[in-house]
């Protein structure tokens, strides 16, 4: 590592990647999801705001206390510092910031940040262990480069919204920014795979991540079923194309999803709504069979269902072994984690200052996940950030991840 102030703080995390120094040079969702992620697990990550601020903070409502509850879910633990890349200073200041930097995180137009000197070549020629993360809607290549890179259009362009919404019904796009938020998960593995090879080599890389390959990935069954098998997916509504039942199903008082993902748990639940006949007919007897004819089996399932409530036949089916769950608000899905002790959401920051905030998912039995700070204000750690930057520090001549 660098001699001198590595830190703006003087100051490391605790967690798997304490000692990591972030330049995060994104905004919006993908990236700043990818560097949040980052930060929780100890890294420390300096998040790089044009005059404006994150488009984020701007979104809204909801808010909490007259904050975009958006920018507020995606930007704890980082420090926030104002810089006009159009201004000579503060393009010096960036650069010097991409020279200690570990890791760099940047969501602009490809190409963006060339005329600033801050371009994946002009920063590892003064910081050759980088690893530079770029995250673009289309990629970087002559086809793709000048398309727009927003979560929506990935959706349509995809292929998604062709599969979402009734078999009759108009597509549907996705109740969050799906692939955004698999394009910051596919670049933090990137940036973490990076790490290690810069552990072995000392050397950094580029890391590209776009939203169109995240999505064709992340529909993995259904794009699959095209390139192996030349079958064009659609629209099932809740139907899966090739599981019965895995779907909503009605009860007395309301709908609940029961998801028979093999024979066994197939033939448990019939057992539990009283109809075992039913495992062993000859047109339900193996999943392919259940699928061929699901316009039979469907009904005399809800006959059954619909004698009780949804949260009766709940308890039974899972008592059973038979993965189930009622369709709840996202209130009722954050109690649900409550009541079964996953702790979903953890306080971040001190007294009136604390943000509640959806714990990180991953939990480790020796380095857990931290939260040391509340998704900061804009350029509210400029001024200690500058002065840091300020100050000498010897350049990288050793890397360690």
């Amino acid at each position: 590592m660098s001699s001198g102030p590595d830190r703006p703080d003087g100051t490391t995390g605790r967690g798997p990647l304490a000692g990591i120094l972030v330049a995060d040079f994104s905004r919006i969702l993908a990236g700043p999801y990818s560097t949040m992620l980052l930060a929780d697990l100890g890294a420390e990550v300096v998040k790089v705001e044009g005059p404006g601020g994150d488009d984020t903070r701007t979104w809204q409502p909801p808010v909490r206390e007259g904050v975009s509850t958006y920018y507020l879910g995606v930007n704890r633990n980082k420090r926030s510092v104002a810089l006009d890349l159009k201004d000579p200073a503060d393009a010096d200041l960036a650069r010097e910031l991409a020279r200690r930097a570990d890791v760099f995180v940047e969501n602009f137009k490809p190409g963006g940040l060339g005329r600033f000197g801050l371009d994946y070549d002009s920063v590892a020629a003064i910081n050759p262990g980088v690893v530079y993360a770029s995250i673009s809607g289309f990629g970087s290549g002559p086809g793709g480069a000048a398309l727009p890179g927003y979560d929506l259009i990935v959706q349509a362009i995809s292929g998604f919204m062709s599969l979402t919404g009734d078999t009759d019904g108009e597509p549907y796009r996705a109740g969050v920014a799906l692939f955004d938020v698999m394009a910051g998960l596919h670049a933090t593995i990137g940036v973490l795979a990076a790490l290690n090879h810069r552990h072995e080599t000392g050397l950094g890389q580029h890391v590209e991540v776009n939203l169109l390959s995240s999505a064709l990935s992340g529909l993995v069954n259904q794009t699959s079923a095209y390139v192996a098998g030349g079958v064009v997916p659609f629209r099932m509504g809740n139907s899966h194309p090739s599981l019965f039942p895995y779907e909503p199903l009605p009860c007395a008082d309301g709908e609940l999803i029961i998801t028979a993902g093999n024979d066994g748990q197939f033939r448990r639940l019939c057992e539990v709504l009283g109809v075992p006949e039913l495992a062993v007919d000859a047109r339900f007897l193996r999943n392919e069979d259940r699928t061929a004819n699901r316009e039979e089996l469907r009904p005399l399932l809800v006959e059954r269902l619909r004698t009780r409530s949804k949260m009766d036949w709940f308890r039974d089916i899972i008592g059973a072994g038979v993965p189930c769950g009622p369709i709840n608000t996202i209130d009722q899905g954050v109690a649900f984690a409550e009541e079964i002790g996953l702790d979903p959401v953890v306080s971040v920051g001190q007294g009136a200052a604390a943000v509640p905030s959806v714990r990180n998912p991953i939990t480790f039995s020796a380095t857990e996940a931290e939260y040391r700070l509340p998704p900061p204000t804009l350029d509210e750690h400029g001024a200690e950030i500058r002065r840091w930057l300020a100050e000498p520090v010897g350049r990288r001549e050793e890397h360690s991840a």
